[in-house]
């Protein structure tokens, strides 16, 4: 009992303060525990008590260590619980960026009706029960074929109310796993869902990934499904004329690349007369400069990772390539709308590349761009319904339900 309230202990403990030295591998473990425990903590906390229950009930604990071994257990769920209630600031920091865009009082611009839609707290069905994805009311179109390369199929899904109503606000989802895995099946389930049983259209897409794609294949085919989108979309109720996109991780990355790469030729090969412009990014957790020109990163894996296996150049070989896949280098005055989104408590892609992005968007005259930070979120804090997510994806409907009716008010 002694060890296993120990390492209960521990798990509490990472959630604080999860491993950002070395090795690095220390900080993927930081992140798989600190995910599952930080975005499940009233879950872990009964099952722990349960198990301590059931030694207790078994006539498997006695003297004095067993008792230490107890309150060691009582005081890791205590700080658990103190880590839950915590998450309702997710909320203000996501309102807080949306004011920086809009001005403080942009909430009441959305029309009352809509405004009331959106809930004010967490549902105890959806904190209960975390993978219950299927949204009443919501229909999946799933693997809609939006480009051939090479003979094999790319894919997408929309996500629409039943009734399809018309001109509905479109998302354009990109799921992440470091530009080698993932897949549009499993990511983003939250935030589409909310999304699509409030009228909107969302699209989550499919794109090749490496090692057997090369960047820019992951640009270019993100592209092509902004313009199947841009050309097919009315056909689901959606409206081509304001899509907002967004993704994490890898997702994050490519979602902030397309934002602000519009009609970059470079990226756009055999449809460069195309318009790859939208209306607003969301990107999450993402990495946006792969040179680390400010020194973001504090160890080498991600660069590891994608000179071998993603642009398949090292940066000392090839730094324009580097710089040309980075979004921190992509960045002008002609940038949309953008909303960025990370966890100080990511292990995987440190918040410093946020602030980066930030911070060089913010010195460009008539950019607007606002910046969450979520205190003690984990990469991918929001892959399943947690009292976190949920309160980062109601703040974000506040957002985007006025950015889209701002544009409504300008037709």
């Amino acid at each position: 009992m002694l060890i296993l309230s120990l390492f209960w202990a521990w798990l509490a403990w990472n959630c604080y303060h999860p491993w950002r030295g070395k090795p690095e591998i220390f900080g993927v473990v930081s992140f798989i525990f600190g995910l599952l425990v930080g975005e499940l903590p009233l879950h872990i906390i009964v099952i722990e008590f349960l198990i301590t229950i059931g030694l207790i009930a078994g006539g498997g604990l006695y003297g004095l260590l067993d008792a230490s071994a107890v309150l060691i257990a009582g005081a890791s769920w205590l700080a658990l619980a103190q880590f839950y209630s915590q998450a309702d600031g997710a909320r203000t920091e996501v309102l807080g960026a949306a004011r920086q865009i809009l001005g403080e009082d942009f909430i009441d611009a959305i029309p009352p009706e809509r405004r009331r839609d959106i809930p004010a707290r967490p549902e105890l069905s959806e904190l209960i029960n975390p993978f219950a994805f299927k949204v009443p009311g919501v229909r999946r179109v799933r693997n809609v074929t939006y480009h051939e390369q090479d003979g094999r199929p790319l894919k997408l899904d929309i996500f629409h109310q039943e009734n399809l109503p018309p001109n509905a606000p479109v998302l354009l989802q990109i799921h992440g796993g470091a530009w080698v895995i993932g897949n549009k099946d499993q990511q983003a389930l939250p935030l589409m869902g909310q999304l699509a049983s409030r009228g909107w259209v969302c699209v989550t897409v499919q794109y090749r990934l490496s090692p057997g794609a090369t960047f820019p294949d992951h640009i270019i085919d993100c592209k092509r499904a902004l313009v199947w989108v841009k050309q097919h979309i009315a056909d689901y109720g959606g409206d081509p004329n304001f899509i907002i996109t967004t993704g994490g991780s890898a997702g994050g990355h490519l979602s902030a690349l397309l934002a602000l790469s519009a009609n970059e030729p470079a990226f756009q090969p055999g449809f460069e007369a195309e318009d790859t412009r939208v209306q607003g990014a969301v990107p999450f957790y993402g990495i946006y400069d792969f040179t680390n020109s400010l020194s973001q990163r504090r160890h080498k894996g991600l660069e590891e990772l994608v000179g071998k296996r993603v642009l398949k150049c090292m940066l000392s070989e090839e730094p324009e390539r580097w710089q040309q896949a980075s979004p921190l280098f992509h960045v002008s005055d002609q940038a949309p709308t953008m909303l960025l989104i990370h966890g100080d408590g990511d292990t995987l892609a440190p918040v410093e590349e946020s602030h980066a992005l930030y911070k060089a968007l913010r010195e460009i005259r008539g950019v607007r761009v606002g910046f969450a930070e979520l205190p003690h979120a984990q990469h991918a804090f929001e892959l399943w319904y947690s009292r976190r997510s949920l309160q980062v994806i109601y703040a974000l409907e506040y957002f985007l339900t006025a950015l889209h009716q701002e544009h409504l008010d300008q037709q």
